[in-house]
């Protein structure tokens, strides 16, 4: 499906841009998610500092747990916490470690009755029966805080079949835990160049424009180019800071089970920046990125959207395959879910990110039947086609 339609083919002149450290960066970033999480600015950004500090940590954790690992997810309330969950009955006692010069504990729940790797393999195996057993196709993704296999349904299904009858015959089918979320409208696609930017498409044949945002600037090491998402339009212009409307070539999209994103070249070298305000006068460099196998639920993460602006919020599902045939046919269970409040079409191939670091590009949402968001759902910048990386600019000092 194309990005939003019909909208007006002229945008206004962008702002004077100013480039962002990474500390204000983090600082804006903590101000957006403080009142997800309930607490004040000051704690938040202490919040997302911890959650960057441990990474490393909670990578060695899964590399020692890996035959029992059901899970790793951040915590953050009463305070910030990492709690691992595993299958089996053996405790494990809990952990004190230093992050950033602040105790941070790490819990351990046993009696998980899956694996992650089991909950991801029970999604790939069952997928397709899942699928012709209902009326409309499931969205199915891993919770890392309850080592459940999530179902995204249909209320009809439920209506159907009863919510204890089919959550029952789904972990029957799939023999591990499985848990049911009913959402009434299904996954849809969403529908000086800079990432989460305007981009405006035109469709041979079709007079209408269709709007998308920009990613991240990418590099094949001769050229430069923006990342957006595959189902976006495949001719793309952007408007530079003289007004002008500049189109920008179109190299290949890739958008197959595990993949939604598309090439676009820049007749000009880039920065590696991308806007993060609903402004758009204020620019982010990337200094590094994140990788998929490494998110946790509860990490924090933020996104700008043409359509919505700016707006942060916490991961949900990891190992997540959408609803219907979004991928060209059935998705792989490798998007990662976000939490609303806000998505709308428009917003495909939006830059997903904490601070300076790149995270993913964003696909499409979930949404309830009053319009608003459910979820939103993207992409892992590990997934840029091959040939082509990030392009990035060297870290920014570190302010004790």
């Amino acid at each position: 499906m194309l990005a939003s339609a019909g909208v007006a083919a002229q945008s206004a002149v962008p702002p004077p841009v100013t480039l962002q450290s990474g500390e204000d960066a983090l600082v804006q970033d903590a101000g957006a998610i403080a009142e997800r999480l309930a607490l004040s600015p000051d704690q938040a950004l202490l919040h997302l500092r911890l959650q960057q500090a441990s990474v490393p940590t909670t990578d060695a954790i899964g590399r020692r747990f890996a035959a029992r690992l059901a899970g790793i997810a951040i915590e953050h309330r009463p305070a910030f916490g990492i709690v691992v969950l595993l299958t089996g009955d053996d405790p494990v006692p809990a952990e004190v470690i230093d992050l950033a010069g602040q105790p941070v504990t790490i819990r351990f729940v046993t009696g998980a009755r899956a694996t992650q790797t089991e909950l991801v393999q029970a999604i790939g195996a069952h997928q397709a029966t899942i699928r012709a057993s209902l009326l409309g196709p499931p969205g199915l993704g891993v919770d890392q805080r309850t080592g459940e296999l999530v179902a995204i349904v249909s209320a009809r299904d439920v209506e159907r079949e009863g919510l204890e009858p089919l959550r029952d015959r789904l972990a029957a089918l799939t023999q591990v835990p499985v848990r049911l979320r009913v959402v009434d409208r299904p996954a849809l696609d969403m529908d000086g160049v800079a990432g989460g930017m305007r981009l405006m498409g035109s469709v041979p044949g079709d007079t209408r424009r269709y709007l998308c945002t920009s990613g991240f600037v990418v590099t094949d090491g001769t050229r430069d180019a923006i990342a957006t998402a595959a189902h976006c339009a495949d001719t793309v212009s952007v408007r530079d800071a003289e007004g002008r409307d500049e189109a920008l070539e179109f190299v290949g999209q890739w958008g197959w089970g595990h993949q939604d994103v598309q090439i676009n070249l820049s007749p000009r070298p880039l920065q590696p920046v991308f806007f993060a305000d609903a402004a758009r006068s204020v620019t982010r460099p990337v200094t590094g990125s994140y990788s998929r196998a490494g998110t946790r639920a509860g990490d924090a993460v933020c996104h700008r959207g043409e359509r919505t602006g700016y707006s942060c919020s916490l991961v949900e599902l990891t190992d997540f395959a959408p609803a219907g045939d979004l991928c060209g046919g059935a998705c792989l269970p490798t998007w990662t879910t976000v939490a609303g409040p806000t998505c709308k079409g428009g917003d495909s191939g939006s830059p997903i990110f904490l601070g300076t670091t790149a995270y993913g590009i964003l696909k499409g949402g979930s949404y309830r039947s009053d319009g608003s968001c459910a979820f939103y759902f993207y992409m892992s910048t590990d997934y840029l086609p091959t040939g082509w990386t990030l392009l990035t600019a060297p870290a920014p000092p570190v302010i004790p």
